[in-house]
């Protein structure tokens, strides 16, 4: 989601840099144009971090016996925890 939406800022900063002829008393088209560009790669940059992040995950299995009946049976607990 945050590439695309990185993408997509970096595509209208670019329009509003180059591609328009536009130029308005109240507003520097140019200048927006640049903050959404440059927004847009820090999104990038940022997305492609959180991707890259390792995830470390670990399964415990235990076999216990129920103590009314005495008949076993298998625990699984899985815990997830971010390598940071």
């Amino acid at each position: 989601m945050s590439l695309g939406a990185g993408i997509f800022l970096f595509v209208i900063g670019a329009i509003l840099r180059f591609a328009l002829n536009v130029s308005p008393g109240w507003i520097d088209l140019a200048l927006v144009g640049n903050i959404l560009m440059g927004a847009g790669v820090v999104v990038v940059i940022l997305g492609i971090v959180l991707l890259l992040r390792k995830r470390r995950s670990s399964v415990t299995t235990r076999v216990d016996a129920d103590p009314t009946t005495g008949q076993a049976y298998n625990r699984t607990e899985r815990s997830d925890d971010l390598d940071v």
